[in-house]
């Protein structure tokens, strides 16, 4: 057997012996010889060495514990052996008694413990006493309760409670709680007596809405005023308030300040009881003689402990339902009501005095409502006008409207003779800028060639008004583009994004013509007009303001006005409006075709109106200069003028994006895989049927010129999405070519929207004066439909110059010709020639 079998033998023999563990299966059924016992013997003394060490230890560690032990022992066999000595002592002297000290001293302590005996005898019968005392008190509890006399039930529960405090036996005792138990059944009792007395004496039916307050019943022995102190002893008093508050409330305060009910009843008061009758009128002083005759009662029949604790939960639920739901919705919003806010705020006055006469109390918001009534007119007026803005914006935009916008500038008769080619219109319909000039009378023309003399900016940059000045000293073209960017506070003129689109000027040759006006240069005014449509929303804007601002000058001339204190708030009540009208008017633009057009021009319609406000302001005659000195609308006119510009830019990003989305997207429209010449011609229909629908949407809504500039800039991102995709091809075989240059005729038919109505088929569109790619894709048109000899003719003879440069040009001559000797020539000739038109 090996080693480690025989050492499983020895160990199973030691877990028997200590634990009664017996040994697995393999283990108890192996075969042992004599030899094997040697080992588990071994095994067997090693565990009983350790075990004795064991014991042995632990006797050690108790050792001191069993040596007290020993000891206490010890010490009880001596004080058994004393106590039998004295026993046998006892005996034998009661056998022979004798008179020594001894017995002298345990006749002392006999005497000594009889008077103990007796104190404590009496203190068991004073105990007694007073056990029976509370019992006869519980039993007078019980006999008044049994006689509704509830004020002598409490008394008497008062009394059982000091005198149970006061007998000297443990609370734990069984008479104790059997006695405590009495007394807090007899408390319940009388409670419940209370309750029935207590319904006796104020009885609120809900149903009939009617209150009945008796001080006393002829039935019952308490009255009101002992009900206080019955409150006071079950600490109710606040609890049983609120519950008489909430019933009253329901039965006749709710039904009599519900403002909302299709009738009101009346208050009446007949006998001893409070009633609803009739019918009350839904005025204010009805309100404050009805809830008089409420207080009144309350005040008379209720002790005065009881209405001050009544109006504790009462005038906190009362007031603000009073406040919010009458005298708020009571308060005018303009100066014309104000004689009856006044007579209001006298009744409040007079109802406020009358609950303090009463003892009321918690009425205090009452009162602030009355010293703050300025605060509280401005903060209806500031409430009725934002929520007329919001009101009027949720019932749609509705009819549109014909406005005309008007400007009269100075220029000089060859300025005029320039207006006139570029499709001007004089007032009087006369087309010879000469013969207006003779007569005196005033030109218009379309808001595209020159901006006022004034630098202020009032909006007309937002018209694409030129940027020339009669007295600038470098003649400048006319700004023709409309914004594209949002705009900055750093510069308002930054926000229209003038000159984003890398427009080039529409009229070239007309600006270099211009020359510096001498003083002898005849000039006269003209008049600049333009019509435009706007939603109906601006009107009652502007009106609303006006209304305001009027209402706050009359406030400032009139100093005994009560609300004159309001006159500040009014003046800043207009930035309030046009800044509600800008929160929430996106939104439900938005649900309206062409929505952000229609808010571009009402927003830049609210602009000039405000602006013209503002300045009459200034001039007028009929105000106080204190009153001109505290209208401040220039930063919300240039907020209104800004956000005109987001509007009108957000819509144009949108509709960029749509159109190369369109072609596209971010990929080269000439370059997406698995698409034949019949999808590139679809995709650009589709965003020149795109752009012809939101023309026509735009027709309707914005000015001539407006509308030119914004289409002019849809169809440049056209072009200038074809051209970019062009330049960046690898190269151009003769059938792409042909099959871009139909893609650009397709595109060149857009040319038809800048055409005047009834124009003459030789009629030269406009197109090219409002979008700047477009001669570029009719230049890249020719220039991949020419041999090489025709390239270098549009370069040194024709205007491709004016609209590509040599490097781009180069790339073309790369990407449509074989590199041959004669193609370097012609690159050579136009790299030397990088202006040929220069000197025409």
């Amino acid at each position: 057997m090996s080693t480690s079998e025989i050492s499983q033998i020895g160990h199973a023999l030691v877990e028997f012996s200590l634990h009664r563990v017996f040994p697995e299966e393999d283990v108890s059924s192996r075969r042992i010889s004599v030899q094997d016992l040697a080992p588990a013997r071994e095994s067997l003394a090693a565990a009983k060495a350790k075990l004795e060490s064991d014991i042995h230890e632990i006797n050690e560690e108790t050792a001191p514990d069993v040596n007290q032990w020993v000891a206490n022992a010890r010490s009880l066999e001596d004080d058994i052996n004393k106590t039998r000595s004295w026993a046998n002592d006892i005996v034998r002297r009661s056998q022979a008694p004798d008179v020594s000290g001894k017995t002298i001293q345990e006749a002392e302590d006999k005497v000594e413990f009889l008077r103990r005996e007796v104190e404590y005898n009496k203190q068991v019968h004073d105990a007694l006493g007073s056990i029976k005392k509370v019992n006869e008190l519980l039993d007078q509890v019980e006999q008044a309760r049994d006689e509704r006399r509830i004020l002598d039930s409490l008394h008497l529960l008062e009394r059982s409670w000091k005198a149970l405090d006061e007998i000297p036996v443990s609370k734990s005792c069984r008479v104790m709680k059997l006695l405590d138990l009495r007394a807090f059944e007899l408390k319940s009792t009388v409670h419940d007596a209370f309750d029935r007395v207590w319904g006796s004496l104020i009885r609120v039916d809900a149903d009939n809405q009617k209150i009945v307050i008796l001080e006393s019943h002829e039935d019952e022995q308490m009255t009101l005023t002992d009900a206080v102190v019955g409150m006071k002893a079950y600490k109710e008093l606040d609890q049983r308030m609120a519950l008489l508050w909430h019933s009253i409330d329901q039965a006749v305060v709710g039904p009599r300040t519900h403002i909302n009910a299709p009738e009101l009843p009346s208050v009446r008061t007949e006998d001893s009881s409070l009633t609803l009758g009739g019918v009350a009128d839904k005025s204010i002083t009805a309100l404050f003689s009805d809830l008089d005759q409420i207080m009144t009662y309350l005040s008379e029949r209720l002790p005065e402990d009881l209405v001050y604790s009544l109006s504790n939960v009462m005038m906190p639920d009362l007031i603000p339902r009073i406040v919010g739901t009458w005298l708020d919705t009571a308060v005018p919003t303009s100066l014309q009501d104000m004689d009856g806010f006044q007579q209001l705020t006298e009744a409040v006055k007079a109802f406020s005095s009358r609950l303090e006469s009463l003892k009321f109390s918690r009425f205090e918001e009452l009162q602030e409502w009355v010293d703050d009534a300025p605060k509280v007119w401005l903060s209806k007026c500031r409430e009725t006008a934002l929520d007329s803005v919001r009101i009027k914006l949720s019932q749609g935009l509705g009819k549109s409207k014909e406005v005309e916008r008007v400007e009269t500038q100075t220029v000089s008769e060859s300025e005029g003779k320039e207006l006139t080619a570029n499709r001007a219109t004089s007032a009087n319909d006369d087309d010879n800028w000469g013969a207006a000039w003779d007569d005196g009378g005033e030109d218009t023309q379309d808001e595209t060639a020159t901006k006022p003399e004034s630098n202020e900016d009032d909006g007309t940059d937002a018209w694409g008004w030129g940027d020339d000045d009669a007295a600038d000293e470098q003649p400048k073209a006319p700004a023709e583009q409309l914004p594209a960017e949002p705009p900055t506070e750093d510069d308002p003129t930054e926000a229209w994004g003038w000159g984003e689109e890398d427009a080039t000027e529409a009229t070239p040759e007309v600006a270099a013509q211009k020359a510096i006006p001498s003083p002898k240069t005849q000039s006269r005014e003209l008049t600049l007009k333009e019509t435009y449509n706007i939603s109906s929303m601006p009107e009652p804007v502007l009106s609303l303001v006006s209304a305001v601002l009027e209402d706050a000058a009359s406030l400032v001339r009139s100093d005994g006005n009560p609300m004159a204190a309001a006159a500040a708030g009014l003046f800043s009540l207009p930035t309030l409006i046009l800044a509600m009208f800008r929160a929430v008017s996106p939104y439900y633009y938005a649900l309206n075709t062409g929505g952000n057009m229609f808010l571009y021009n009402d927003a830049t319609y609210l602009a000039e109106r405000l602006t013209d406000i503002a300045k009459a302001w200034k001039v007028r005659e009929d105000i106080t200069p204190r009153a001109i000195a505290m209208l401040r609308l220039d930063n919300d006119i240039k907020a209104v003028q800004s956000f005109a510009a987001r509007a009108y830019s957000s819509e144009m990003s949108t509709q960029r994006t749509v159109i190369r989305d369109l072609m596209g997207g971010s990929q080269n429209l000439l370059q997406q895989d698995g698409l034949e010449t019949a999808d590139l011609e679809a995709q650009v229909d589709n965003a020149i049927s795109h752009t012809r629908a939101i023309a026509a949407s735009w027709s309707t809504i914005l000015a001539k010129s407006a509308w030119s500039q914004a289409v002019g800039s849809l169809v440049d991102t056209i072009a200038a999405k074809l051209v970019s995709d062009v330049m960046d091809l690898a190269g151009i075989g003769q059938d792409e070519a042909f099959n871009i240059a139909s893609l650009i005729a397709r595109i060149t038919e857009l040319d038809d929207l800048f055409l005047p109505s009834g124009a003459a088929k030789d009629a030269i569109p406009a197109t090219a004066e409002y979008a700047s790619s477009w001669l570029r894709l009719k230049y890249l048109s020719e220039v991949l439909q020419s041999n090489l000899q025709d390239v270098r003719y549009l370069w040194m003879e024709s205007e491709l110059s004016l609209y590509f440069t040599v490097d781009e040009v180069v790339d073309l001559i790369g990407l449509s010709f074989v590199d041959n000797a004669r193609t370097r020539e012609v690159v050579k000739e136009i790299e030397a020639n990088p202006q040929p038109m220069g000197g025409r």
